[in-house]
């Protein structure tokens, strides 16, 4: 059942590429980062998001935020000061597609480091991309199955 669903998330996914809007729109007509586009309403990011970039962003699914407890979550959501401080750790300015991610670390928005590796798949830091390459007109989307907290 979770391999049809990620089979099938991945090809809507690949769909939306053919009539890529920016990051914001793009991550609302994929359908599973509703919560994502929640927090960066809350964050007041949207308007960064839709601005000219570009933008490397490693989107958590609704269900990487499912993971964390929803008191946790709901605390998160009400202090913007760290919201928007996790939610620019997921961004790397530019625009990095799968082809070129390289296993080392690399500066996010947010200032800290993320560390990528390759060995087995892409993973940011304990996050592992579940669909890369989700094109925006702004950047590029990859879908992660953790939510990153910095350091």
């Amino acid at each position: 059942m979770k391999k049809n669903f990620l089979a099938a998330a991945v090809i809507a996914l690949a769909s939306l590429s053919a009539q890529a809007a920016d990051i914001v729109d793009t991550a609302v007509a994929a359908g599973n980062f509703k919560t994502l586009v929640t927090a960066l309403k809350a964050a007041g990011l949207v308007d960064t998001l839709k601005g000219p970039g570009p933008f490397t962003v490693f989107a958590p699914t609704d269900e990487a935020f499912a993971k964390i407890p929803k008191a946790d979550l709901d605390k998160l959501l009400a202090n913007k000061a760290k919201l928007k401080s996790v939610l620019t750790y997921h961004v790397v300015p530019g625009k990095v597609m799968s082809t070129d991610i390289k296993p080392g670390k690399v500066k996010s928005v947010q200032g800290a480091q993320l560390t990528i590796s390759t060995a087995g798949g892409v993973m940011v830091d304990k996050a592992k991309v579940v669909a890369a390459d989700v094109a925006a007109d702004n950047g590029v989307i990859h879908a992660i199955d953790t939510v990153l907290m910095p350091k």
